[in-house]
């Protein structure tokens, strides 16, 4: 149909107000992870992340998304213990995934494929699972230091925030992200902090 004289047709094909837009908006990048547990050394890994979202509440200024940040790469933690008699060291390197699922409020730029504000910024929270390695200290029954290489699996809450800078015309932006995750499961207590850099398409 023809729209009134003088009106100003929509191109997202939404409502006025509230609107119950279904789109897809993903991006990808690189991110650092840090871990850490009780009685372990810390570990640091390092991936790529591919994080996908899809809004399901658009308005002219924000959304509220559900998305899959999964970040795919190595966890390396290494160690050294020194006494009078020798030296020793551990190193435990293996894969590491990250993959919480997160329910986003986005504002500014890059919540809608229509917002060209120059800035944006996003909060959330969710649930997450994490595998990676870590190496776990202690001493054992002869009172024996040691360290050894652990392989873990774990779920547990998860939260993130940032911040989108926009580039070109178009909704294209780059994107800083800060994570948390605490797994509680596997009878280990692990905590997981992460830096993201992303470029959203």
């Amino acid at each position: 149909s023809l729209a009134h004289p003088g009106s100003t047709r929509r191109t997202t094909g939404c409502a006025a107000g509230v609107a119950f837009c279904q789109s897809f908006m993903h991006g990808a990048g690189i991110s650092i992870i840090v871990g850490s547990s009780p009685g372990g050394k810390t570990t640091i890994g390092e991936g790529f992340i591919y994080s996908p979202r899809f809004n399901f509440i658009e308005t002219e200024k924000l959304s509220v998304s559900a998305g899959i940040p999964l970040t795919v790469g190595l966890s390396i933690s290494t160690s050294s213990y020194t006494n009078s008699n020798y030296n020793d060291g551990t190193a435990a390197v293996g894969i590491m995934v990250n993959a919480p699922v997160i329910i986003n409020l986005n504002m500014g730029r890059g919540s809608t494929k229509a917002n060209r504000q120059k800035f944006g910024y996003f909060v959330g929270a969710g649930f997450g699972y994490h595998h990676g390695d870590f190496l776990e200290n202690g001493y054992d029954n002869q009172g024996y230091y040691y360290e050894e290489a652990k392989s873990i699996n774990t779920w547990g809450p998860a939260g993130n925030a940032g911040m989108r800078f926009g580039i070109g015309r178009k909704h294209r932006n780059i994107e800083v992200r800060f994570s948390y995750m605490k797994g509680l499961t596997n009878n280990i207590s692990t905590s997981m902090s992460a830096v993201s850099c992303l470029f959203n398409f």
